[in-house]
């Protein structure tokens, strides 16, 4: 609560401090409110007997970590965890993120832990406690299938080579390009990595091996030039400090599932003979009747973010629209503010600001959906603070006089006279930031929210079908925008009837 009398006039000049005062205290009211209908909770304590831990990961990595046609998280990483579990009586949700957003979410212990195919190095040990390695990994060159050019570091003098953040193929790139006088360039999954490489935008790729050769089995269109390197091991992670009786569980878990043969049983089903035989046969037709499904859970819960955080942003745009055309200089230098680091700052860093940065400032759990709302409600709501603040500004300023002459105040004239003409300025301009709301939730997947887009990189994790999967993707979005463009013309055309 602030200590001074919101009645008092301040001396100071310009209102900057008030301005920021006020801006804050708002901004922290809207968190507290959409948190608590939205279902933020403070981090529980780490001891409860009955907990279920949360384990980011990032399903884009097979064949550690990918979803299969059920839409089951399965892979050597998933199998492994399970069988741990089951072994030590603990209980857990995976969470898919993603490799970056995974590791982010644990730092700011969103997630109790991490199973990603990550490297144990001396710099993550700065920052993690890592668990007794769990595999041996190393690092592979590949090139196009039909590039006969490239057959050593060597050849890739001048040229131009794709890696994964965050995997020993990026590191052992970086630790030789000095030598080998190539550039990189960094993806965050593995499918667009290759995809890079198989376009001739890259003339070659490093990556882990067991993941390098489990998609050219399935038909990523490439092929390995050079024999391994040694790698560094895997290990599951948590924070550093953290979650000391879950890490003591995965060791023990990891031991005896290693002496009792289970272990060696889940590595040959992924990479022993025969584990990898390619799909195949994949058309349009057949990856969309096998896709459907998990599409249209992607679909639904793009639709859900649009509407709520749309019917959030319509609030918060009228709150503050109104504060923008307000005779107060204090309310007006609040509009300003909240349209100002909202338009001013792109969509992507205030989702991570929100689901990482605020929790762990604050030190509580945030769930993703609950982030995405919120940072498409504050983004979408500075753009429809604009829209209404010139819908009322372009009705003649007449209109609003004649009414109070008659008498009527201030917010009767708007509601009665003023907002109806300026609705039918505004629609069109709803209609199109309604649109770009929609196409805004794939920016959302990078917090592991799986909507439209990120389903659509899950399901070309398993498959590498680039082509035919985006290409259906797009027109899941294009049918859904068309159908509420359609939509809106015939309300508008009722509005202006």
């Amino acid at each position: 609560m602030p200590t001074t009398s919101p009645h008092r006039r301040s001396n100071r000049p310009p209102n900057r401090q008030v301005r920021r005062a006020g801006v804050v205290t708002l901004l922290v009211g809207v968190f507290a409110v959409l948190g608590t209908l939205l279902g933020v909770a403070p981090a529980t304590a780490q001891s409860d007997p009955g907990k279920t831990y949360v384990i980011a990961t990032d399903v884009t990595f097979a064949p550690f970590e990918f979803q299969n046609e059920q839409g089951d998280f399965v892979g050597i990483d998933m199998d492994l965890l399970a069988a741990i579990a089951e072994d030590q009586g603990f209980r857990y949700e995976i969470k898919p993120l993603g490799f970056n957003a995974a590791v982010q979410a644990l730092q700011s212990r969103q997630v109790d832990g991490v199973i990603a195919g990550m490297s144990i190095t001396d710099e993550r040990k700065l920052v993690f406690d890592f668990s007794d390695p769990y595999f041996e990994s190393g690092v592979q060159m590949a090139v196009s299938e039909d590039n006969d050019d490239i057959a050593s570091y060597e050849d890739l003098r001048g040229q131009r080579v794709a890696v994964k953040t965050g995997t020993e193929g990026a590191a052992f790139a970086d630790s030789i390009k000095g030598r080998y006088g190539f550039t990189t360039v960094t993806f965050d999954d593995s499918a667009s990595m290759y995809d890079d490489v198989r376009t001739g935008n890259s003339v070659a790729v490093f990556d882990d091996y067991p993941v390098l050769l489990y998609g050219i089995a399935q038909g990523n269109g490439l092929k390995t030039v050079t024999e391994k390197e040694a790698g560094a091991s895997y290990g599951f992670a948590v924070s550093k400090g953290q979650n000391a009786e879950l890490l003591s569980m995965f060791n023990a878990g990891l031991a005896n599932v290693k002496a009792s043969g289970q272990y060696d049983e889940i590595i040959d089903t992924y990479l022993g003979e025969g584990a990898q035989a390619a799909q195949g046969g994949n058309t349009f037709f057949s990856l969309l009747r096998d896709s459907f499904p998990l599409l249209m859970e992607g679909l639904w819960l793009t639709i859900v973010l649009t509407v709520v955080s749309l019917a959030i942003a319509l609030v918060l745009g009228l709150v503050f629209g109104f504060f923008r055309v307000s005779t107060s200089r204090i309310l007006r230098g609040i509009g300003v503010v909240y349209v100002d680091i909202f338009r001013g700052t792109p969509l992507i860093v205030q989702a991570f600001f929100i689901y990482f940065g605020i929790p762990a400032a604050l030190d509580f759990k945030m769930p993703a959906m609950t982030a995405g709302i919120i940072t498409l409600s504050l983004n979408a709501g500075a753009y429809i603070t604009e829209i209404i603040r010139g819908g009322i500004q372009s009705v003649d300023k007449g209109q609003a006089e004649a009414a109070r002459s008659l008498g009527m105040g201030y917010l009767p004239t708007m509601r009665k006279v003023v907002l109806p003409q300026a609705v039918r300025t505004m629609m069109p301009s709803f209609v199109n930031q309604a649109v770009i709301t929609l196409k805004d939730t794939s920016i959302l997947s990078v917090i592991g929210i799986a909507e439209l887009t990120q389903t659509g990189k899950i399901i070309i994790a398993r498959n590498f079908e680039s082509f035919n999967m985006w290409l259906i993707v797009g027109i899941f979005y294009f049918v859904i925008i068309m159908a509420l463009t359609k939509l809106s013309d015939r309300l508008e055309k009722r509005i202006n009837a």
